[in-house]
């Protein structure tokens, strides 16, 4: 095992223009970092098995969360819950990096919702 960093894991764009890398791709447990430039959002959703943790780690970023916006500065964290409808969003002049902790990984347990 090597230590993993956004330098040397698996990359990919998402939403506009958005990153992500997998620092831990599990099918039991994801760690993901990412990072949103000003002014962008990603698609309401919800995950019908995953639980997920969103903890910034620069920036300041918006995570509506059941119909409640929830402001994240650098050093915060929410947590998820199963079926809860939620969007995050970078409604500030910066962008915003953040980790996504998710047990088991949320990729193939994604259902669009209305805002």
């Amino acid at each position: 095992m090597s230590a993993v960093s956004t330098a040397n894991a698996a990359h990919y764009v998402w939403g506009q223009q958005c990153d992500g890398w997998h620092l831990l791709a599990g099918d039991d447990l994801s760690v993901i970092e990412e990072r949103m430039p000003p002014g962008t959002a990603e698609v309401r959703h919800r995950h019908e098995r995953s639980r997920q943790f969103f903890y910034v780690l620069g920036g300041t970023a918006m995570l509506e969360l059941e119909g409640v916006a929830h402001r994240l500065e650098a050093g915060q964290g929410l947590h998820v819950p199963p079926g809860a409808a939620h969007q995050m969003r970078n409604d500030s002049g910066e962008d915003v990096r953040f980790l996504v902790i998710s047990s088991p990984r949320s990729h193939g347990d994604r259902e669009a919702v209305d805002g």
